[in-house]
């Protein structure tokens, strides 16, 4: 099972969590000069890569806050886990885990 640790309330198993889909996407600067073409982008287009990824999850049983985590998609290994207000940290030069 995988388990996560909420930035406020430690370690837990995953079922005390929702999954929010990819962390960092920006909402458009001026929503009413979209396209029908760039919503559906904006909306239901999202990255699939094989390796570290960028997610939102609330833990919805617990303290019900949001924050992110950077998981590996081949091995589900996490590999950091941020507030909301932080910055995607930077994994290559041996970041934060």
């Amino acid at each position: 099972m995988l388990q996560l640790k909420c930035p406020w309330c430690g370690l837990r198993d995953e079922t005390e969590f929702h999954y929010g889909g990819q962390a960092h996407v920006p909402y458009p600067e001026d929503p009413g000069a979209l396209t029908d073409d760039e919503w559906a982008q904006y909306l239901f287009f999202r990255d699939n890569p094989k390796g570290p990824f960028a997610e939102r999850w609330s833990h919805s049983v617990g303290c019900r806050r949001w924050f992110n985590v950077v998981r590996d998609t081949r091995t589900y290994e996490v590999l950091a886990v941020y507030t909301a207000a932080d910055p995607r940290p930077d994994l290559t030069a041996g970041g934060s885990r």
